[in-house]
């Protein structure tokens, strides 16, 4: 019954048409990073970036490289978009994306990783069938159909995505909308609406609608009756959440993907005028039916395990950050705090107080204060900076940090030297102190 509903042939206009949305999108993401001195601030400027521990290899290229880099980026969006040398286009965006994902996470968000993962979806989906130039220059290669799992695999990943975002809210500083409150705070310049965003009913408003939306929006869109209405909410949800967190394409990407929603006869009068509705067709069997239904299995499998896998770290994930990326916990916290970095050369015993503005940019010292894997990461880096010199050392920090509105706290344990622990991807790291002390 499963084989034969994903195996059925469609019509493959919603795909088609999120291609171009999709390509046209990361293009402008690309182009805008360089425009807007993302690319300058993030890659270029910082004598050091933090990477994903395991990757510290991975760096941002020399002089221009980083903006050549994401040019050709930008440049691969519009082959994308317009169905030229689709396969190589959209694989390549897919590795030069997450060579940038795993090279820096001070700008990290989610909706990065879900760029990622979707870069690989589309490399690997038969996009460039139909209203593409590779169609054009290769008759035999355009067809109107594609298998249904196509359409579900997209659902899936949304409907994994939302939910998990919602359920994540479902503690009590998002309740006591203490979280909504400081998320705002930064808004209150705004023009028009800056004032109204600092006012109590507009949390409640914010807070339980945020969980309702991603909780119901794909059952909404996926039933009929209540699709129109679900369509004018996420327009409103994903254009206040441009607006007022100004997260680059996210929320436009998200209003792209409500193309699979949509009945393929409605999508192609919108935007394939000149095609002719291609209904269902029996279920065609093929040749590596198996292997995709083993693919599919595998990675849905991970997709609803990595967000459950800070239930598996030892104390609260709003505090230790263990186990928060790749999980949709989205808009839960915010961090800050003060550190201090001591280093203490092991022969001479003579202790050296770290100038952080020495080393980082500013928005690389607010991570550093309060982030543990950053803490730790930039110990190693100030070891090695130091045995580049001919110095054998070890280095000791001493924080406070606040969650939320959470009395400030000490993270790390003073005593500890970090150059030389190693990091635990899979268990707690004991240096970092409990949340709840004496």
């Amino acid at each position: 019954m499963l084989s034969q509903f994903l195996f059925k042939r469609i019509d493959n206009a919603q795909l088609v048409v999120f291609r171009i949305f999709y390509g046209l999108l990361v293009s402008v993401e690309c182009y805008g990073a360089i425009a807007t001195g993302w690319v300058r601030r993030t890659l270029v400027e910082p004598q050091f970036t933090f990477s994903f521990i395991g990757f510290e290899w991975l760096q941002p290229l020399p002089g221009n490289g980083m903006y050549i880099y994401f040019a050709i980026m930008g440049t691969l969006g519009l082959f994308i978009a317009f169905g030229y040398k689709y396969r190589f286009s959209a694989l390549a965006f897919a590795i030069l994306w997450t060579g940038v994902y795993l090279m820096q996470k001070t700008s990290y968000n989610n909706h990065y990783y879900l760029l990622m993962l979707l870069a690989y979806i589309m490399a690997f989906l038969p996009a460039d069938r139909d209203a593409s130039l590779d169609a054009k220059l290769n008759p035999r290669l355009r067809t109107q159909t594609m298998y249904n799992w196509v359409r579900w695999f997209i659902v899936l990943q949304l409907l994994i995505m939302y939910t998990y975002a919602s359920i994540a809210k479902l503690y009590g500083d998002w309740f006591d909308l203490s979280i909504i409150e400081l998320l705002m705070q930064p808004k209150k310049d705004y023009f028009l609406i800056g004032e109204l965003l600092q006012t109590k009913w507009a949390h409640k408003i914010i807070a339980f609608f945020g969980i309702l939306f991603d909780l119901l929006i794909v059952p909404a869109l996926l039933w009929k009756p209540s699709r129109k209405i679900a369509f004018v909410l996420a327009i409103f949800f994903h254009l206040f959440n441009s607006i007022v967190f100004q997260i680059g394409i996210f929320p436009y990407l998200s209003l792209a993907f409500t193309v699979f929603f949509f009945e393929p006869q409605t999508i192609r009068n919108l935007f394939l005028k000149t095609k002719k509705v291609i209904p269902e067709s029996k279920t065609i069997t093929s040749k590596s039916k198996n292997i995709i239904m083993v693919v599919l299995g595998i990675y849905f499998s991970f997709q609803l395990f990595l967000p459950l896998r800070h239930h598996f770290f030892k104390d609260d994930v709003l505090w230790t950050e263990e186990g928060h990326r790749l999980s949709w916990r989205m808009m839960l916290r915010s961090r800050s705090g003060n550190i201090t970095f001591r280093v203490v050369n092991i022969q001479t015993k003579d202790t050296t107080i770290i100038n952080l503005s020495d080393y980082l940019t500013k928005k690389q010292r607010r991570k550093v204060a309060c982030y543990p894997d950053f803490i730790w990461q930039f110990a190693q880096y100030l070891k090695k900076d130091y045995a580049e010199k001919g110095e054998n050392v070890q280095v000791f920090a001493k924080n406070k940090v606040r969650v939320n509105q959470a009395p400030r706290r000490q993270l790390v344990d003073p005593t500890v030297d970090l150059a030389s622990v190693p990091w635990k991807h899979f268990t707690h790291n004991d240096w970092i102190l409990p949340s709840v002390q004496d």
